[in-house]
């Protein structure tokens, strides 16, 4: 009588439990055997997720997909970029323990942090047909108020800006504070896209995909025309208004260093100096002159006004740090 190999029972063992287990969804199954890398690309690609979402997802589902389970050895990034979609299914199953493993190790991170990366986690995982297990709840992202900078901190970033050995410095400093920019909207702005007599230049294929128009004062209109000559001799052909010396086009990584360099010489923490930070401080001023909300929110590209709402209560929060100044000094004056 012959009898079956032990690698075909062995198989057909893991057939069942995996008949028992997660399966493909009908869309995927025909693809288990390609790689998920490329496939799962594609979908965020189809779905019209900017880059910078692609490599925030990316960021913390390689580390969810690298998490080994107890006795496992840790795979290479080769072995974690080559899996096919039905491995990545088999290691990634929601009930074997490395999702938990995973949430767990996001416990230090910021709840903005830990969002993101659930976020990403559950799109994978509704891609591949799965639900998101219900014992692991998404945390409730705390409160958290824009940072802005002071008036005081504001003025000698200013400084700093205008005394800068950096020519790029002062032109970046004020176009972000005169029109709000993200800081991947300012390093691919156009020579194109802006127009100084109007004193207007068009955000193409911003946040979401989506065109906007941002204005800005004669004083961002003076520093592009100090900057064009430089700009000129750098890249007489590209279209980017910012470049390097090389002639490239400036990078996000290369403006959060010379926001650092600016830190620094204003004297305040770098943590305290971003492009982002600048932004903030756009969107406050403008509150605080009386812009209102459906205004901001064009200006600074949000696609929901809720997300602008927050900057009401920076504003409340200034209002009652004046009042409570203004109180204590009534105080101090009747006692005196």
């Amino acid at each position: 009588m012959r009898t079956e190999p032990y690698k075909a029972k062995q198989k057909a063992v893991q057939q069942r439990l995996y008949a028992e287990g997660p399966v493909l969804p009908p869309r995927l199954v025909h693809r288990g055997h390609l790689s998920w890398l490329t496939s799962y690309t594609t979908q965020m690609q189809a779905e019209g997720k900017s880059m910078n979402t692609q490599k925030s997802y990316m960021i913390g589902l390689r580390h969810l997909i690298e998490t080994p389970l107890p006795g496992e050895n840790i795979i290479s990034e080769f072995e974690r970029d080559s899996m096919s979609i039905a491995q990545l299914l088999d290691r990634i199953e929601p009930f074997n323990g490395r999702l938990d493993l995973w949430v767990h190790s996001l416990i230090d991170r910021s709840p903005s942090t830990v969002k993101a990366r659930l976020a990403a986690a559950n799109h994978l995982m509704n891609w591949l047909g799965q639900k998101w297990p219900e014992h692991l709840t998404r945390p409730k992202s705390g409160k958290k108020l824009p940072r802005t900078l002071t008036s005081r901190e504001l003025t000698m970033v200013k400084e700093a800006a205008a005394c800068s050995e950096d020519p790029v410095a002062n032109l970046v400093v004020t176009m972000i504070l005169d029109t709000g920019l993200r800081v991947s909207e300012l390093c691919d702005l156009a020579l194109s896209d802006i127009d100084l007599a109007d004193h207007s230049a068009m955000v193409i294929d911003g946040k979401g995909g989506k065109d906007r128009l941002v204005l800005f004062t004669q004083s961002t209109v003076a520093r592009i025309l100090a900057w064009l000559p430089l700009r000129d001799a750098r890249n007489p052909h590209g279209d980017h208004l910012l470049v390097t010396k090389t002639g490239g086009a400036l990078q996000s990584r290369t403006v959060q260093r010379l926001m650092d360099r600016l830190a620094d010489d204003a004297g305040i923490p770098r943590g305290r100096l971003t492009p982002h930070v600048l932004r903030h401080n756009f969107a406050t001023g403008l509150l605080e002159r009386g812009a209102d909300l459906v205004s901001i929110q064009r200006l600074l590209g949000h696609a929901s006004i809720a997300t602008t709402r927050v900057y009401l209560e920076i504003s409340d929060q200034t209002l009652r740090e004046i009042y409570k100044r203004a109180q204590t000094i009534e105080i101090d004056t009747e006692d005196s």
